[in-house]
């Protein structure tokens, strides 16, 4: 079993994590012992996760997502993968006219 999970850090950024123990990492990175980049921007807070049935595919959706835009990354977090269905910014640019 494995998960992907999005962190809210004190500046504002999305951390982006797997892991096959949800709760333990999380707890880690509220007390610094996670990914240096969360040292130095705590507190964080959970803000999404999702539970796969192997670790590797929580992996991939962790880099994935990693590839995303703040914008893109704050809409999974409000609405789930039905708010970034289709998400692309050739997409939006058509959308906007621009």
């Amino acid at each position: 079993m494995g998960f992907v999970y999005i962190l809210r850090c004190a500046d504002g950024t999305f951390y982006v994590g797997s892991t096959t123990e949800l709760d333990r990492r999380v707890q880690q990175h509220a007390v610094g012992e996670g990914a240096a980049y969360t040292r130095t921007r705590r507190p964080v807070q959970l803000m999404w996760s999702a539970e796969f049935a192997r670790i590797d595919e929580a992996f991939a959706w962790e880099k994935r997502i990693q590839g995303w835009s703040h914008d893109k990354r704050a809409a999974l977090i409000e609405g789930g993968l039905d708010a970034v269905r289709g998400w692309s910014a050739r997409q939006r640019r058509a959308q906007s006219g621009c």
